[in-house]
């Protein structure tokens, strides 16, 4: 019996449709290529569709550092209503008396969205993956738990009203989100239906990018499932690095000291936070950060068979 070639290490950008979770989409994408070396970067909750980045192999390597870029999204917020969820697969909280929701001037909602842009602190949705003490928080609200998350720092880049739709007891917003990692854009629909005493939750939601990667780069599940090539949308593991993050070239002296781990100076010219190390030939060697005079390795990428001894 032949057996399965083994996928190539690499990144793969799925447009997640709606109904399952990331996880969902990992697991077919394990069956589909044969291996359990599968992951995803930023989480999507079922209801949501669009980019999920994968990475396959030593690429699953890369995903916790592709999970901290920016993202956008397409979003639909509901005035009027609020749900335990903050969107509309959950319990209605509060309803709203329609006058109140048909009394909220375009002026007032442009202007609570102003104040959920830029720097905020956000207490993150109750139904999210947080853990509180050792479980996730959605867990113990599904069990009928009350759960008050701590909140934190986000950065709302762009909060723009797209389109306006009023219907009798709410008032539907079409919005962009530019936003910084670990924003909800669940619990800006809260808080802008907060702001506006009306209540507000998400009913619609579209990830559009992830970093440098957007919709254009992702490929539909169910189209990939029935490909005769599955591994060729895959993109290389050098070349997926080399757009996520900004690259530092390495002479051979110092490639072959970064394949086995070994300190390096940081290049004084570069400013970034992380960086994709390459060899002359363009080869992905490792991740780095800067610390202090020295690279810190944050993950080392190199393929075995091609480290050789320094």
């Amino acid at each position: 019996m032949s057996l399965r070639p083994q996928p190539p290490d690499g990144l793969l950008v799925i447009d997640k449709p709606a109904g399952l979770t990331s996880h969902d989409v990992v697991a077919r994408v394990r069956r589909v290529l044969g291996t359990r070396r599968v992951g995803h970067a930023g989480t999507l909750d079922p209801m949501a569709t669009g980019v999920l980045l994968l990475g396959i192999g030593r690429a699953t390597r890369l995903l916790g550092h592709l999970a901290l870029q920016d993202k956008e999204y397409l979003a639909t917020i509901r005035l009027g209503s609020a749900t335990v969820t903050d969107d509309c697969e959950g319990e209605i909280l509060t309803r709203a008396e329609p006058g109140q929701v048909e009394a909220i001037l375009p002026g007032q909602i442009r202007q609570g969205m102003a104040e959920l842009t830029g720097r905020v602190m956000q207490v993150p949705s109750a139904v999210s993956a947080i853990k509180v003490d050792g479980r996730r928080s959605h867990a113990r609200v599904r069990e009928g738990e009350k759960v008050q998350l701590a909140p934190r720092p986000v950065t709302v880049h762009a909060l723009e009203l797209l389109a306006e739709r009023r219907m009798p007891g709410f008032v539907d917003l079409d919005v962009r989100v530019a936003c910084s990692t670990g924003t909800y854009v669940r619990a800006l629909a809260r808080d802008l239906g907060s702001l506006l005493g009306v209540g507000g939750h998400l009913t619609a939601l579209r990830r559009t990018r992830v970093g440098p990667w957007c919709r254009p780069d992702a490929v539909e599940l169910a189209a990939w499932e029935q490909s005769s090539d599955p591994a060729a949308p895959i993109l290389p593991m050098g070349q997926a690095a080399r757009r996520s993050f900004p690259v530092v070239v390495l002479d051979e002296s110092d490639a072959g000291h970064a394949r086995h781990g070994r300190p390096i100076d940081w290049p004084p010219d570069r400013d970034e936070a992380v960086v994709a190390l390459v060899d002359v030939s363009g080869e992905l060697i490792a991740l780095g950060e800067r610390a202090g005079h020295r690279v810190r390795y944050l993950a080392v990428l190199a393929a075995a068979q091609a480290a050789g001894t320094p």
